[in-house]
């Protein structure tokens, strides 16, 4: 259900039905659009911010979603899953774009690079991966972690990728590509 109370006001602005799912990780469409969200059984919704209408419901994971993001155009929905994949979809149409078997275990956190070209992952199996958005393919692996990297993220410029990792290490990477 939605309800419009205002901004101003300081009161919740609305409330989007979550069909009794225990939500993981949630994302704004960087054009302000879309919100998605992903819960532990796997299923990642598209709704509608204006109307707060489910849009697209997208399956394909097999555990629970704990991160997702959109690309800086909000054109493609990247997924991290518990079963080791990240899953691109074309957000316009709901279609599956890609299945990559990404990491050795967890998947994590995704973040895109402000320019499009590049996506980054970490996962449980103690690994920062960058990928080629285009080509879907890892580019670069970093293994500095001795323990699981919960977060990665790019700086604005998307010259440095940051990563926090249960070993206690918070690690900037100047981006090799």
């Amino acid at each position: 259900r939605s309800s419009d109370l205002g901004v101003e006001s300081g009161k919740r602005e609305s409330s989007l039905d979550t069909r009794g799912k225990f939500i993981l990780s949630i994302a704004f469409s960087p054009d302000g659009k879309q919100l998605a969200t992903g819960a532990t059984d796997g299923i990642v919704n598209l709704f509608d911010i204006t109307t707060g209408k489910l849009l697209h419901t997208l399956e394909g994971h097999a555990m629970p979603i704990r991160s997702l993001t959109f690309s800086p155009d909000s054109q493609l929905l990247a997924t991290a899953s518990d079963d080791g994949h990240i899953k691109i979809y074309e957000v316009q149409h709901a279609n599956l774009g890609a299945t990559i078997s990404a990491h050795k275990s967890w998947v994590l956190s995704l973040d895109f690079s402000p320019d499009n070209k590049h996506f980054v992952s970490s996962s449980s199996d103690k690994t920062v991966k960058i990928w080629d958005s285009a080509m879907r393919q890892c580019v670069h692996t970093f293994t500095e972690h001795t323990d699981q990297v919960w977060q990665v993220t790019y700086n604005e410029p998307g010259s440095k990728i940051v990563s926090v990792s249960d070993d206690k290490s918070l690690i900037i990477y100047d981006c090799p590509v």
